[in-house]
């Protein structure tokens, strides 16, 4: 048993926890258990210092991950992912000096992002998406080595014995083998919207960072634009405040940058235009304003779904342009009759108050003034008279007198 190095059995119908005697292995270099039905913890004694590789994911497993892999710093490949595990990321990640490829996805993990990972020299693709993980994002990640090439070829299998693991009732014995047997790595790491199993050669160029679905806030580091060798970055369906950083313009060779979902203001940086090997983008659902970046290039590719939710921002793809002057209401172009439209009602209140006004003008003015109260009857007085003599003319002769 203390000799086994290769344990692969993935995709089967294990069941039950992991066994105590795991803690035994001390040469176990390659744990490869993911999409099976083992359920909870951990051993907290499970720390082989020759292991390489883990892929525990898609399990039931459970719990706080405590001091397991406390001793394990040969270890590349932590693959974690879609169990239950809660509480936060151990102190002891930060001791894990070659570790490569961190994969903690869908999880119930809380806590900060533990400044301890700015220690992983070797750290090439980090996902932490889905979980519950609060405060702000490390600043320091430019310090790991998210580019160049890093091979985590695993060695061959040597020995396995008996694994007290059962399989619906039905006790497995692996006998020694004889025959060395070589693994590719393969990791699967969500980009460009897709999940995608990296394997073998393809991963060693794969580098990326995942931290979607959280619950980070405060702004977005500006040395995370020094990850130049990324290909993937999501931010998306966070709490993230402040400007999208003008650093991200070094992005030169990632493919999906999604920062939708958060509550970012400010306006987008049009140097975003340089990163030519873009093909997913989306800043939709923030505060964001000002105008699109230009549509050159990859840019004029992207609808109107990757800015949608900002109502400030304006320009191509949005169907809101930028400065031109506010639209006519509708019901005035309806048709020629609202054109020439008055309210009635509006009209007879109006006319009415003005006549009074005027009527109470002029009685005034003539009682308080006796010359032009005078004027005014002498002018009345001609009126009369002037239509009277007007009427004697026009009529007939028969009715004259």
């Amino acid at each position: 048993m203390s000799e086994l190095v290769d344990l692969t059995m993935p995709n089967n119908h294990l069941e039950g926890p992991i066994p105590p005697e795991f803690c035994q292995l001390q040469n176990l270099e390659v744990l490869n258990l993911a999409e099976n039905n083992i359920s909870g913890d951990l051993p907290s004694c499970f720390s082989p210092p020759k292991i390489q590789q883990v892929h525990l994911s898609k399990n039931k497993l459970e719990g706080q991950l405590k001091d397991a892999f406390f001793n394990s710093s040969s270890l590349v490949t932590l693959d974690l992912g879609y169990n239950h595990f809660n509480g936060g990321i151990p102190n002891w990640i930060g001791r894990l000096s070659n570790l490569t490829y961190l994969i903690l996805t869908h999880n119930n993990l809380e806590g900060e992002v533990p400044h301890l990972v700015c220690n992983l020299k070797r750290l090439r693709l980090i996902d932490l998406s889905h979980n519950n993980f609060s405060g702000k994002i490390p600043h320091c990640l430019d310090m790991t080595a998210l580019h160049g090439d890093f091979s985590t070829a695993t060695e061959p299998m040597r020995n396995e014995e008996m694994v007290p693991f059962k399989k619906k009732n039905t006790t497995y014995s692996y006998q020694k083998s004889v025959a060395p047997v070589r693994k590719e790595e393969t990791v699967e790491f969500t980009t460009k919207k897709t999940s995608y199993p990296y394997q073998g050669r393809i991963l060693t160029y794969m580098s990326g960072v995942d931290l979607s679905c959280n619950k980070l806030t405060g702004e977005i580091p500006h040395q995370i634009g020094n990850l130049t060798r990324i290909h993937a970055l999501n931010l998306s369906y966070n709490n993230l405040t402040g400007s999208i950083p003008w650093t991200f313009s070094n992005l030169e060779q990632i493919e999906s940058l999604d920062l939708s979902h958060n509550n970012l203001n400010g306006k987008i940086p049009q140097n975003i235009t340089d990163l030519f090997c873009l093909a997913v983008f989306s800043v939709a659902y923030n505060n964001l304003s000002g105008k699109t970046p230009e549509r050159i290039a990859q840019f004029g590719t992207f609808e109107e779904s990757s800015y949608q939710g900002n109502p400030l921002l304006c320009g191509l793809p949005l169907p809101k342009s930028c400065g031109s002057p506010p639209l006519a209401p509708k019901a005035a172009t309806d048709n020629d009759e609202d054109i020439n439209f008055v309210d009635m009602d509006i009209f007879y209140i109006s006319f009415t108050v003005s006549y009074i006004v005027v009527v109470l003008t002029i009685a005034i003015v003539l009682y308080v003034n006796p010359y032009w109260r005078r004027t005014w009857f002498d002018l009345v007085e001609t009126w009369m008279t002037s239509c009277y003599y007007f009427i004697i003319d026009h009529l007939p002769k028969g009715f004259r007198h």
